[in-house]
């Protein structure tokens, strides 16, 4: 063809694909709104994930859960189930769901039924059951419920009608509620499981998502955006906005050029050095909420030195509190004694912190047989995160203490997927992270990542087991008395803080911030984040 004839052939085209996209923006741009992520999920499946990045992305956007926690209460209430009932024995859990539920329509899937117990019994037997067609599609495995021991915790799961099913327990377990409410207990759709094994597709369960949440998936462009559409058959209130943009910047200062630029309005997670200019910013809003986190520094302890208590010791004293919290968090934060933050109602406020004194840290290693010090590196992911704003900086503080008692400290920076892997395969001696807790109960701060069994599971990075620390949180669960409770987890507590398999550093407030013309952005101090009442003013 002519090169003319080819100019004149694509230049149209070219404006008309030009000006689709400009106008779907700008239709984007007035019903919806773009929300500024540090990150890319690893999966659309909160079940199969780990990160807070995955669960802000999939839990309250795309689905639903049995029951939820009010974030300004903190009382269970209704979600697909309307109501349920617990036997005298505490070991029958029976719910009752809710009728006319749709699940989304998209490109790619047309549900035929409304949801019904069909659903909820696939849900939890594709975790639960190992022969189950989808048990193992999952090539993360379900890190949360593995680390809980939800398998060895449930003995049945019966439907005993279409609108009622059972859950039936091995044992009391307090936490139960609690974790059928976390964030990672979404409810999945039986019949696209069933479409998907008839086409081959199995996989597309965790990648083109379908659920009954307010809004449904449409398009994601790996590492650079996330489209999500209201959700119009939603059983509740629908959505105020008719389009979510997730755009994944894992920059802060990106993320808030963006803010003050309008391409985005709201932005996730500021850097606390960030957050006096943005208060003086009359057009941007901050919202702050108490966190249920807990930032920490973590050991190999199958691996020397860190197998050695004394070890650890002495690198807790290495820690100077209260630089962190200046240089990291701009207070924005508080001193963590324990990994349970102060609003925990099981938090023990009687544990002592571990003093900043260099010469007995420096006496403590030489006694473990290093006086001349030791090599040793520390893992931080490259973005802020709930817990954590800026974990490089704290690498670097920690890094300039410890070369003043001889020890060498390489950082090694990764983003959250590939340091995933290397603490899966045990090639670290200490990593920065942190956690935010899925529930109110605090099991879920315990066992999840110091259990023996989160080890197997693969959860537990810091490979330390304590058997009396398992026997107590194992007893804990079982306790209906408050008073018990807290005092087997006082103990747990103390036991942590004698062993130090991790040392807690900090607990972060929660940080957003948005432009001054939207009203409804909803936080909890869980660390989701929920925008079916968000809307422009």
């Amino acid at each position: 063809m002519h090169i003319l004839n080819l100019i004149k052939t694509i230049l149209p085209l070219t404006v008309l694909l030009l000006l689709t996209a400009c106008g779907e923006q700008t239709q984007i741009k007035q019903n919806g709104l773009a929300y500024c992520t540090e990150g890319s999920p690893s999966s659309f499946n909160p079940q199969t994930a780990t990160s807070n990045v995955t669960l802000d992305a999939t839990t309250s956007q795309l689905y639903n859960r049995l029951l939820f926690i009010d974030p300004n209460t903190q009382q269970f209430k209704a979600g697909l189930a309307i109501d349920w009932e617990v036997s005298e024995d505490r070991l029958s859990y029976r719910f009752f769901l809710r009728k006319n539920v749709r699940f989304h329509q998209t490109d790619y899937f047309t549900p035929t039924r409304p949801f019904n117990a069909d659903d909820v019994i696939f849900s939890f037997a594709r975790i639960l059951d190992k022969k189950h067609p989808y048990h193992d599609v999952s090539a993360n495995g379900y890190p949360f419920f593995e680390g809980i021991e939800l398998d060895q915790q449930i003995q049945s799961l019966l439907k005993i009608d279409d609108y009622t099913i059972e859950f039936k327990l091995v044992l009391p377990d307090s936490s139960f509620i609690a974790n059928l409410a976390s964030d990672f207990s979404v409810i999945l759709s039986a019949e696209y499981g069933d479409t998907l094994i008839a086409l081959n597709k199995q996989i597309d369960i965790d990648n083109l998502p379908i659920g009954t949440g307010p809004f449904k998936f449409k398009e994601y462009r790996t590492d650079n955006f996330i489209r999500y559409q209201r959700h119009d058959d939603y059983w509740g209130d629908n959505a105020k906005i008719e389009h979510l943009i997730f755009d994944i910047t894992p920059n802060a200062s990106s993320r808030l050029a963006k803010l003050l630029t309008k391409e985005c309005d709201i932005m996730a997670y500021p850097a606390a050095s960030q957050v006096e200019m943005i208060s003086k910013h009359d057009r941007v809003k901050i919202s702050v909420e108490t966190g249920l986190n807990v930032a920490y520094w973590a050991f190999n302890s199958e691996q020397a030195p860190f197998d050695n208590p004394k070890i650890r010791r002495a690198l807790a004293h290495t820690i100077n509190q209260e630089t962190l919290l200046q240089a990291v968090y701009y207070n924005t934060g508080v001193n963590a004694k324990s990994i349970l933050p102060p609003v925990s109602w099981a938090y023990n406020p009687y544990l002592k912190s571990y003093k900043y004194n260099l010469a007995y840290a420096r006496q403590l290693i030489t006694e473990a047989g290093y006086p001349n010090g030791f090599k040793m590196n520390i893992l931080a992911l490259k973005s802020s995160q709930v817990y954590n704003p800026d974990a490089v900086k704290m690498a670097e503080l920690i890094q300039s203490e410890l070369a003043q008692i001889g020890i060498e400290a390489k950082i090694i920076k990764y983003e959250w997927q590939l340091m995933e892997k290397k603490l899966q395969q045990g090639e670290y001696d200490s990593y920065l992270l942190g956690w935010v807790a899925d529930n109110n109960d605090p099991d879920n701060f315990f066992r999840f990542q110091l259990s023996c069994n989160a080890i197997n599971t693969g959860s537990n990075y810091t490979r330390w087991c304590n058997s009396e620390f398992d026997d107590l949180i194992n007893q804990a669960v079982t306790e209906t008395e408050y008073i018990e409770r807290v005092t087997l987890y006082y103990r747990a507590q103390e036991i942590i803080q004698q062993e130090l398999p991790l040392i807690p550093l900090a607990h972060s407030l929660r940080l957003h911030a948005y432009t001054s013309g939207l009203k409804g952005v909803e936080t909890t101090a869980f660390g989701g984040i929920n925008f079916i009442n968000t809307e422009r003013q």
